[in-house]
């Protein structure tokens, strides 16, 4: 029996780990870098050690100073969670000299299958369907050049020691491949402390499917059923569900059987996840192997009823499955959206800031929140973005995207910037609803960027009256308003007057072409959600107040909403526009972030998209590009310089 877990992690899986831990009686033990020295993870566990700066090559991926930290307090397990070193057969071995048990697969496994060349060659062996490509090593951008070009555009460059969407990119052309090359071994080098890189042909609008494997040291091993993966941006996963909507009974045992067969080759031991591209003919390719727990795990625990993280240390401390393949559930439907410190409005920028509000809704048989954050406390630059996990689980799946639905217009975050909107507005998109997904969506369905979730009629109106009850109660606690006042409602500058009247058993709001809403919930003074029934119908919205109007976020929308007397508009539209001023000449960082390289110098000619600075942030590579033909004027950064958001990098004339 394991007494005591050092988690070598840090945010929500950290408290995820401790969440079940404490459940089975063992003791937990944090680790913290300077940016986490009030992290939630630390907070909750038993004993809380520092370990260093806060870059994570110089605090969770050295592991002198987790192995000190083993000695000081005495845990005799470690989880690795995933990232960091949970992938490290270097870090496995070390415990294993020092008798401390390490939660997840032996060495040998993770260096036959932790590495995406090496277990290439294994799946080949096996006689498993692989992806053609390159395994070698590719050594320089002119050498990926010269493969990509024999394996035949498009090509994925991968960093070997990658995950997570992290030293990932796709090239159409050679000049893609050498900047792809480059970026690619610089995020598996940062990321990963790895900057070997290798290319495989990528299969054009595929399906991401992965399969959840669970091995003892007895020699059992049970497959969980699979993940559907597909909603991806930079290939990095937005949404998961569980099971697939793409996959049937048969083409779910042969996946599970391969997968399976595959990790017992290597003598796997623990959980573990097999990901496979899948064509439009259900035709299915090994992709790689994670030798750890993945993000998305918790769709699998809801469908199965496993708590994965309790039957990883069982296995680890030489326990036997308790399960068998028959035994193994698939019951209902779940779903998981990533929330991230991210703004959609501008193409998915990182963001960083404090927590001023923070309220996930309420857990419950369908609800489930994993999260390392809480009111007050900082969305850093140093490590992933990941804000939260909102999982969801129905009867099917129509009634797991509803309560996602649901629970994403109830989350409340005020502070850094996030991707709610963008979540909410792919779950209501046809296309999703109906499962015709692949992992080209969202780049197919949102090129141009993301702007909200289109405005139907009806929506305008759900919105309005909603602004409308709102501005009554504001206006009832400071006067008596009588049965009946007129009101003239502009949603998204389209302009609805209505009445707003009370009747028999409660209000109602009536627009110009005759439609009636009856309306009825409670508004709290300065509240920042509000729940109100419009037509029998439930809906959640999110209210900013301004000087003037109201900011109305629902269903993946943000609308701004004014509501005035007849009089007040009229007023309205007399009244000046602002004009913006002109920052074309400019390059200006949209978010804070280490400048890596400075492509240009004073006086070079550029074109339009043409590159000239890279900047990192939050692990990930940023090509920033300028947005005319100019001459570069002035340069005020400099590679390795840390800069602000709204930084101006360059002037252009």
């Amino acid at each position: 029996m394991m007494q005591k877990i050092l988690i070598a992690n840090r945010g929500e899986i950290a408290c995820r780990v401790i969440k079940t831990a404490r459940r089975m009686g063992i003791q937990t033990v944090a680790v913290y870098s300077d940016a986490d020295r009030e992290a939630l993870h630390v907070r909750m566990a038993d004993e809380a050690y520092y370990i260093g700066p806060s870059p994570s090559n110089q605090s969770y991926l050295v592991m002198d100073k987790l192995l000190e930290v083993i000695k000081q307090c005495g845990a005799d397990g470690v989880h690795p969670g995933y990232g960091f070193l949970s992938e490290n057969s270097t870090f496995c071995r070390r415990l294993q000299e020092m008798g401390v048990i390490f939660i997840g697969p032996n060495p040998t496994a993770i260096d036959a299958m932790g590495d995406k060349i090496s277990s290439k060659k294994l799946a080949q062996a096996a006689n498993v369907n692989t992806i053609p490509g390159h395994m070698g090593i590719i050594e320089n951008a002119d050498e990926a050049v010269r493969i990509a070009a024999e394996i035949g555009y498009p090509v994925m460059l991968k960093a070997s020691a990658g995950g997570g969407g992290k030293g990932m990119r796709i090239a159409h052309n050679d000049a893609e491949a050498a900047e792809g090359w480059q970026s690619a071994t610089n995020e598996g080098l940062s990321y990963f402390g790895d900057g070997r890189v290798f290319i495989e042909k990528f299969i054009e609008n595929p399906r991401h499917i992965e399969i959840q494997v669970l091995c003892d040291g007895h020699g059992n091993g049970v497959y969980l059923n699979e993940r559907e993966c597909s909603i991806q941006r930079r290939n990095q996963k937005v949404i998961e569900e569980a099971p697939s909507p793409f996959v049937d009974a048969d083409m779910r045992r042969a996946m599970g059987e391969q997968a399976l067969a595959l990790a017992q080759a290597v003598d796997y031991v623990s959980a573990g996840t097999i990901e496979f591209v899948v064509g439009a003919d259900k035709g299915f390719y090994f992709l790689e192997m994670n030798t750890r727990l993945q993000v998305e795990h918790p769709v699998t625990e809801f469908i199965t009823g496993l708590d994965l993280v309790e039957q990883m240390i069982r296995v680890a401390r030489g326990e036997r499955l308790s399960i068998t393949q028959d035994q193994v559930l698939l019951k209902g439907w779940s779903m998981e959206s990533r929330v991230y410190a991210e703004n959609p409005y501008r193409n998915f920028l990182p963001s960083v800031g404090r927590l001023v509000r923070y309220e996930p809704p309420l857990e419950s048989a369908h609800v489930r929140v994993d999260t390392g954050v809480f009111a007050g406390g900082e969305v850093t630059l140093f490590y992933d973005p990941m804000i939260a996990k909102l999982i969801t689980w129905g009867q099917d799946r129509g009634e797991a995207i509803e309560h996602m639905r649901e629970a994403l217009d109830s989350y409340l975050i005020e502070g850094p910037g996030h991707n709610i909107d963008f979540l909410n507005a792919v779950l209501r998109h046809p296309r999703f609803v109906s499962g015709n997904i692949s992992t080209a969506f969202i780049a197919e369905e949102y090129p141009e960027g993301f702007e909200g979730a289109p405005l139907s009629g009806m929506d305008r109106q759900l919105f309005a009256v909603a602004a409308a009850y709102i501005e009554q109660q504001a206006q009832a606690l400071l006067m008596d308003l009588g049965v009946e006042k007129s009101w003239v409602v502009s949603v998204d500058e389209e302009v609805l007057p209505l009445i707003f009247r009370e009747v028999e058993g409660g209000d109602e709001v009536e627009f110009g072409d005759g439609s009636r809403f009856g309306v009825s919930g409670v508004v709290r003074p300065g509240a920042k959600k509000v729940t109100l029934t419009i037509a029998g119908q439930v809906c959640t919205f999110g209210v900013v107040r301004g000087e003037e109007g109201y900011h109305l976020t629902r269903g993946g929308r943000q609308v701004g909403v004014y509501v005035r007397t007849p009089r007040q508009h009229q007023l309205a539209q007399r009244m000046p526009v602002k004009v913006a001023p002109d920052t074309s000449k400019m390059l200006i960082t949209p978010m804070p972030g280490l400048v890596l390289k400075i492509i240009v110098e004073v006086g070079d000619c550029v074109s339009a998209g043409d590159p000239v600075c890279v900047l990192e942030a939050m692990k990930m590579e940023n090509i920033m590009r300028v947005e005319r033909d100019g001459v570069v004027g002035a340069i005020f950064a400099k590679p390795g310089q840390a800069v602000e958001s709204d930084s101006i990098i360059m002037t252009f004339e």
